[in-house]
């Protein structure tokens, strides 16, 4: 079952994959023209990268974002258009949400895969003028993360992501990010383990980034979102562009809010959920933050035909 309100998930780094797209590409032809338009902005074999690897090079920051977009943009112009049109709000994780405003129509193709390649690039160069990490806390509910983080005296460690009820991930400097972890494991955290990034994501360690950034938006057309996107920053929904472009950079140095994002989607009582593009790390999350969704992910040739289906079928219950 689809219904008439769909809630659309645009996933983030961490999802991408060696392979990602290919079998899409081989079997419809408008995602094989979007990959080649991808090479074609870009001038880099993002295409080979997403297809072939190496690994090591596809989960580099500046190539993984643009894959993660180029992917979860294949699938969605792959879905019946009345799919598309059923879509009533969306939101992405991270750098998902410039996908979600892609779909939404508040981005062209080739202005957001420009700009999440410029912010992979800048947020890659940010790691490395200031180093940091990131770890994924287990176990603890978001104060007691919120208080550890401010028990570390010596360096900078704060929230980053709320990915789901008990599952929170701490960014920062290196030494106080492992400080963090050790008092999260005392605090009665299950685990709290080190994620392999290049830096510390969504924490004011990225604030190098952010002027880069804004001056990438400054050169962009962002236009009305067809539907709203619920902002990581604000877990509010957004039309406008100017609130848009504000909510964009302010999301490299804020956490991703992305319990309460979901909560702000929920509460528009969308009848199904798809997540577009890699993996289905999302799809697992909103398992974990309300079982009671009807949530699918959309990432091959077959999800894509499973759902053309439904709409043969008249599925508009």
């Amino acid at each position: 079952m689809l219904g008439n309100s769909i809630a659309l998930l645009m996933p983030g780094q961490g999802s991408q994959f060696v392979g990602m797209g290919r079998e899409l590409a081989e079997s419809r032809a408008r995602a094989a023209e979007v990959f080649e338009q991808a090479n074609e902005i870009l001038g880099v074999d993002l295409r080979g990268i997403c297809w072939e690897g190496p690994e090591e090079e596809l989960t580099r920051t500046e190539n993984a974002q643009p894959a993660i977009l180029l992917h979860s943009y294949a699938v969605w112009v792959c879905l019946p258009q009345e799919v598309r049109e059923r879509v009533t709000i969306g939101a992405g994780h991270s750098l998902g949400e410039f996908s979600a405003y892609l779909a939404a129509g508040a981005l062209t193709f080739e202005d957001a895969i420009r700009l999440v390649r410029t912010r992979g690039e800048l947020m890659a160069g940010a790691g490395t003028v200031r180093p940091g990490t990131m770890a994924a806390v287990i176990g603890l509910d978001p104060d007691a993360v919120r208080s550890v983080c401010e028990s570390v005296h010596d360096g900078t460690v704060v929230p980053a992501n709320y990915n789901a009820p008990g599952q929170i991930v701490i960014s920062g400097d290196i030494e106080a990010v492992g400080v963090a972890r050790e008092r999260a494991l005392e605090a009665g955290a299950k685990r709290a383990v080190p994620l392999n990034v290049s830096g510390a994501f969504h924490s004011p360690l990225m604030e190098e980034a952010r002027e880069g950034l804004a001056l990438s938006l400054e050169g962009v057309q962002v236009r009305e979102a067809r539907f709203p996107v619920v902002a990581n920053a604000a877990a509010l929904p957004v039309n406008d562009p100017a609130r848009a472009r504000e909510l964009l950079i302010e999301q490299l140095t804020s956490p991703v809010r992305w319990v309460e994002c979901v909560e702000a989607m929920n509460a528009t009582r969308p009848d199904t959920w798809i997540e577009l593009g890699p993996s289905k790390v999302l799809t697992g999350l909103m398992r974990r933050i309300d079982r009671g969704t009807n949530v699918r992910a959309i990432g091959g040739p077959e999800e894509v035909d499973a759902v053309q289906a439904l709409v043969e079928e008249g599925d508009d219950a």
